[in-house]
């Protein structure tokens, strides 16, 4: 079975939320938001993610990267679209986006965002 890990990324705390092909929730979580943190928590589950995915914003390139350089298959989403797809939830929480994020990921309802490598970043 495949599964998605949908990461709702503050500056200090990320939610995790993963669910399997199905829609069904089976983890959800609270980490620091740190490439190492958020790594360890998906690996301990020990399942095979199919994509991990978090909004554009002030940690999304650094994290994105880092949780490549882990094995992971990370899409950096479209922050304004995300937002529109979630602003029906009636609760609008960090867990319920982070559950929200893991069922776009499931349902192919997002655009992805090209992530700069490290020397388009440095010019």
């Amino acid at each position: 079975m495949l599964y998605y890990a949908g990461l709702d990324v503050g500056l200090r705390r990320t939610s995790i939320c993963v669910v399997d092909e199905q829609g069904k929730q089976v983890h959800e979580s609270e980490v620091a938001s740190d490439a190492e943190a958020i790594s360890k928590a998906l690996a301990r589950l020990k399942l095979e993610y199919q994509l991990v995915g978090l909004e554009t914003g002030q940690l999304s390139i650094h994290l994105s990267k880092a949780l490549r350089a882990k094995g992971l298959k990370v899409v950096c989403m479209d922050a304004r679209q995300v937002a529109a797809a979630l602003s029906m939830q009636v609760n609008k929480t960090d867990r319920n986006d982070a559950r929200g994020i893991a069922h776009l990921l499931r349902c192919g309802l997002y655009r992805e965002v090209h992530v700069k490598s490290d020397a388009a970043c440095d010019s």
